[in-house]
């Protein structure tokens, strides 16, 4: 009988499961959509059952389709930072699931701004809405009865890996792996421990805190009753960091780009931590007795944005047609969109900036709009690996360094050749762009001895390199005017 690996991404906006074989080819694949609620402007929720029902959706309709196959294992890779806490005796949340993207909790952080240095230094993190603790402390001061439920140690915490694991494993399994723990701003990634000073500082209870094992762990197995049949569930990893390991794994002169929700810029450092007080430090990956770094520069809002062109401002049909829309016009006419809808993340971490289009005349239609809002993705990149190499300075040289590309916006040719032109650096897109997936899968059929790690690192085939084509003069002048209209958004709010 022959064997396949099955990958389960539970990503921003819908589940996805994919079934791959020996040779790392998709077999099948099935995914299923959900939406974000959104009851003030900035706030971002999602009702936890329509992910956990995604996620059991997709994951049956594989298994099904793979009667004929043995499956080896399954791997989880999700959505991080966002936050849901639910009742260990029923099950039930006690609140939507406050996503990632969401800003209701900067005053908070603003109010502990006296420990920003204290959270940069243990865990990497900046102080921000966008990572798990103060949202966590959000719903227990808000939501009632749930503080007094937290001291009968009825609660439990997870980021969407946690909640949907311990589901599949019919409440048995409370846990995640370093990748995810790392994210929650309550995790010292030195010590790689839960940090009593921090769990102070944000007012969270250590019973409500999901136990951290390897990357690669058997994390238990699925309810027969939930899945229709009983399998291993081996390895767990972020989203992001599930892309960078199927993009570069242990690799060298790689930086990742996932083209997603928000855009996530990163370069595996190894066994080292680097300072910056414009990029996260974070976990990649724990698979042995020591853990892989990564610096990431994480931009809230990517193809998001396109969608919005399409959903708000109704400028296309569909997010394809903008490619074709860009390239027929010379330049972007002088027009820049910042997208900041939820703040800006990296580099400038500013929860008060928002989005504006700027440089507009009588000449510009809404077809410069649609350019401007593509190139902002390609400029927000261009601001993290600028950070990049300010933080790694002379050792690492990112001068031979290619820019490996994933995610759905990745598809669209306009983008990946601006991206180029505007980085002066070599864009690779492989023909598989599901690499999240791809990442887990990889991970967890490494470890099983279903894949080699060699055999895994020999499939990323590149479809198309995209090459700079762009002059200096054109490229600086790009650059500096996306800066002064990135000015004009900040601290509006």
């Amino acid at each position: 009988m022959e064997r396949v690996v099955i990958a389960l991404d539970i990503g921003t906006t819908g589940s996805r499961a994919i079934a791959f074989d020996k040779s790392a080819g998709a077999i099948c694949t099935s995914y299923s959509e959900f939406s974000p609620i959104h009851p003030e402007p900035a706030w971002v929720e999602q009702n936890p059952y329509d992910i956990l029902n995604s996620a059991v959706k997709v994951l049956k309709e594989i298994i099904e389709k793979c009667s004929s196959y043995e499956i080896t294992s399954i791997g989880i890779t999700n959505q991080r930072e966002t936050v849901i806490l639910w009742n260990r005796r029923t099950g039930k949340p006690v609140y939507n699931a406050i996503n990632w993207q969401c800003r209701r909790t900067a005053k908070a952080c603003r109010d502990l701004t006296e420990y920003s240095k204290l959270v940069k230094e243990k865990t990497g993190l900046f102080l921000d809405p966008y990572f798990s603790a103060t949202k966590i402390k959000w719903i227990t001061d808000n939501v009632a009865g749930v503080k007094n439920s937290i001291e009968k140690g009825e609660i439990a915490f997870g980021t969407v890996d946690s909640w949907v694991l311990w589901h599949l494993t019919g409440g048995k399994i409370h846990a995640t792996d370093y990748s995810n723990a790392s994210r929650t701003l309550l995790y010292n990634i030195k010590t790689l421990d839960y940090d009593a000073e921090l769990l102070e500082i944000f007012g969270v209870s250590e019973s409500i805190l999901p136990k951290v094992y390897n990357s690669n762990f058997n994390f238990g197995y699925t309810e027969k009753t939930i899945t229709g049949k009983s399998l291993p569930i081996i390895g767990i990893l972020g989203d992001q960091q599930a892309s960078l390991f199927a993009r570069c794994g242990f690799e060298k002169n790689i930086i990742k780009n996932t083209y997603g929700t928000g855009l996530f810029v990163m370069i595996e450092t190894g066994g080292k931590i680097y300072d910056s007080d414009k990029l996260v430090s974070t976990i990649a990956w724990k698979i042995d007795k020591l853990p892989h770094y990564a610096l990431e520069g994480s931009i809230f809002t990517g193809g998001s944005i396109i969608r919005y062109v399409k959903d708000n401002l109704n400028f296309i049909n569909s997010l394809g047609e903008s490619s074709d829309i860009a390239k027929k016009l010379v330049s972007n006419g002088g027009v820049y969109f910042v997208p900041a809808l939820t703040g800006l993340g990296a580099p400038l971490w500013d929860a008060d900036a928002r989005a504006l289009i700027i440089g507009l005349t009588g000449a510009a239609t809404k077809d410069h709009i649609v350019r401007a809002a593509l190139e902002s993705l390609a400029y927000q990149t261009m601001d993290v690996i600028a950070e990049f190499k300010n933080t790694l300075g002379d050792e690492i040289d990112l001068s031979g360094y290619k820019l490996r590309v994933d995610g759905r916006a990745s598809e669209n040719d306009f983008l990946m050749q601006f991206q180029s032109d505007i980085l002066n650096m070599v864009v690779e897109k492989t023909f598989f762009t599901e690499m999240t997936a791809l990442g887990i899968a990889g991970l967890s059929a490494v470890t099983t001895g279903f894949w080699t790690e060699r055999g895994l690192y020999n499939l990323k085939k590149i479809e198309k390199s995209y090459n700079p084509a762009m002059d200096d003069k054109i490229r600086n002048n790009c650059y500096d005017m996306w800066k002064k209209a990135v000015s004009k958004s900040l601290k509006w709010a």
